[in-house]
């Protein structure tokens, strides 16, 4: 089956660098789970919001600069925070990514506080 991203994904893009763009859509292509974009670029008072919150731990996101996205599976209709299905979207955007040559990185792969939602481009790669 092959997925298409919803009106929301589409606006959610909005802002957001080409090259992510590019995985995300190449991702959901080839993916067997469908997926949402959930957030892309964030205004820096939604970025406070979301460290008040305890949502984000920096106010340095490459949310500010549309470096960062965060996808969601859809299951059964709905988004799921069911974390098994992470890590088969993970796989599929890993792959996506080696496909178009870009470099990407996986808030579920961090060590400390891990974000399963998060995709982002490297700084070293896509400074500021």
């Amino acid at each position: 089956m092959t997925f298409k991203f919803s009106q929301r994904s589409e606006n959610n893009l909005d802002g957001v660098h080409p090259d992510l763009i590019l995985i995300m859509r190449q991702a959901i292509q080839a993916t067997d789970i469908d997926f949402a974009i959930i957030e892309g670029v964030r205004t820096l008072e939604r970025q406070r919001e979301m460290v008040r919150i305890k949502a984000s731990q920096t106010l340095n996101s490459r949310h500010l600069t549309g470096h960062a996205v965060d996808v969601a599976p859809v299951y059964n209709g709905k988004i799921s925070w069911d974390w098994p299905l992470y890590y088969v979207l993970a796989d599929c955007i890993k792959t996506a990514a080696k496909l178009v040559d870009v470099p990407i990185e996986w808030g579920g792969d961090w060590k400390r506080a891990k974000d399963g939602p998060h995709w982002q481009l490297p700084w070293k790669e896509y400074p500021k």
